[in-house]
C-alpha cells in the first residue's frame, strides 16, 4: 500500500516523505478506517485534519500505544510521563527546559503549539522529541528501530496505520510516522463535559459564587478575562494568540517568549494564551511555572502586573497593578474557574493506557 505524507519541519523547508511498499494504490476497502472525530461544540467549526495525515482508527490505536509506552526513549520516560491524564494530560512542575508543561487538551483546534508557537502543525510536534539526545526522551533512533522491530505488535500496527514496513523505511520516514500517529491520538483528547459545559446545556446550575465569578470574568471593568480567554462562544477558553501579560518587567533568555521565534522586538515577553479548560488541574501556572495556585494567579492579575515596553494593551490597569479585585471577588473568580474542570475527560478509560 502507498500512503504519502507531507509535513513542515520548520519555516525554512518542507520535507516530503513517501512511506511506501511496491504494491498497488489502496482502495477504500483495504486502507485504514476513518476515525470520526466528534465536535461537541456548537459554537466552533469541526476540527480540521490535514490531508497528509487524516485521523484513522488504526492511527489512533498506534498513537495511543506509543503515547503510553517508553519504547521511544532511552531514559525510561514516555509521553504520558509528563502528560498525566488525571492532570488534564500535563504534570505538576516545569519540564527539563524550564517551561511549564502544556496540557494536551483540545489541541486539534489549535493553530500553533508550545508557549512561543514555534510549531505550527500538531503532526510535527513530536518530531523534536525524536531527535538524538533530546532532553525529554533522550531518543536514539537506531535503538528505537531495533526495539520496534523486536516488539510483538508494533510492526503490524505501523503496517495497519500507514502501510509501511518499519524495517525498510528510512529514519526520517519512521520518525514522521511516529509523530503522525501521536498527533492522531492527541486529536482525540477532547474535553467538553465540565460543570460549566453542563450549565450551558441546561443540565446543572451554578452557585451564586460561581455565577458571580463568571460575571467578574466577563466585565471589562472587573476581571476582564474574556478578551484573551474567550466566553461561552469559545469553548476552547483561549484566543490562541500571544500576549505579554505583565508577568515580568524585563525579559532575557526564555522569558523573551515569542520573540525567540519571530525576532520581532514587538514580540518580546509574549506567550501563547493557555486554555482555561481544566485549569484547576494544570498547576503550576504561567510559562515558567512561577505561580503555584489559582489563588496566586488571580492575586497576580489583581495587584501584581509589571509594566514593560511590550505590555499588552489589554492589560489596561497595569499602572495600578491590575484589576484590583478584593478578596471576595478573587474567591468568586477562582470558584468560576473551577467549574471548567472536566472530570469525565480525566477519567475516560478510552483515553488512558491501552
Amino acid at each position: 500500500m502507498v500512503y504519502r505524507y507531507l509535513i513542515s519541519f520548520t519555516a525554512l523547508f518542507i520535507l516530503a516523505v513517501s512511506c511506501q511498499k511496491e504494491e498497488p494504490e489502496p482502495t477504500v476497502e483495504d486502507g485504514p478506517t476513518p476515525y470520526n472525530l466528534p465536535n461537541p461544540f456548537n459554537s466552533i467549526p469541526a476540527m480540521e485534519e490535514p490531508d497528509y495525515n487524516p485521523t484513522t482508527v488504526e492511527g489512533v490505536k498506534l498513537g495511543r500505544k506509543l503515547y503510553y509506552d517508553n519504547i521511544l526513549s532511552m531514559n525510561g520516560l514516555s509521553c504520558s510521563s509528563c502528560h498525566l491524564q488525571g492532570s488534564s494530560f500535563t504534570n505538576y512542575g516545569t519540564s527539563p527546559n524550564g517551561l511549564e508543561i502544556p496540557p494536551h487538551v483540545n489541541l486539534g483546534w489549535n493553530k500553533a503549539y508550545g508557549w512561543t508557537g514555534s510549531v505550527t502543525a500538531l503532526d510535527s510536534v513530536a518530531l523534536a522529541d525524536l531527535e538524538e539526545g533530546n532532553i525529554f526522551l533522550n531518543a536514539n533512533n537506531d535503538t528505537i528501530k531495533a526495539r520496534l522491530l523486536a516488539h510483538p505488535e508494533y510492526p503490524q500496527l505501523f503496517e495497519a496505520a500507514f502501510g509501511v514496513d518499519i524495517a525498510a523505511i528510512s529514519e526520517d520516514e519512521r520518525k514522521i510516522c511516529i509523530s503522525f500517529a501521536l498527533a492522531q491520538f492527541i486529536r482525540t483528547l477532547i474535553s467538553s463535559d465540565s460543570k460549566f459545559d453542563k450549565y450551558l446545556r441546561g443540565e446543572t446550575t451554578l452557585t451564586a459564587q460561581e455565577l458571580g465569578g463568571f460575571d467578574i470574568f466577563m466585565q471589562e471593568d472587573k476581571g476582564d478575562c474574556f478578551h484573551c480567554h474567550g466566553d461561552v462562544y469559545n469553548p476552547l477558553w483561549t484566543d490562541g494568540l500571544f500576549h505579554n501579560n505583565g508577568l515580568k518587567s524585563t525579559h532575557t533568555g526564555d522569558d523573551m517568549g515569542r520573540y525567540l521565534v519571530t525576532n520581532n522586538p514587538a514580540d518580546i515577553g509574549k506567550f501563547k494564551t493557555p486554555t482555561l479548560r481544566n485549569i484547576e488541574l494544570t498547576a503550576p501556572y504561567m510559562h515558567d511555572g512561577s505561580l503555584g495556585t489559582l489563588e496566586e494567579v488571580v492575586a497576580f492579575y489583581s495587584f501584581g502586573l509589571q509594566d514593560s515596553p511590550t505590555i499588552d494593551p489589554l492589560m489596561k490597569k497595569v499602572h495600578s497593578g491590575g484589576a484590583q479585585l478584593n478578596p471576595t471577588e478573587q474567591a468568586a473568580l477562582v470558584a468560576f474557574l473551577k467549574t471548567l474542570t472536566d472530570y469525565t475527560f480525566i477519567s475516560n478509560p478510552d483515553l488512558g493506557p491501552p
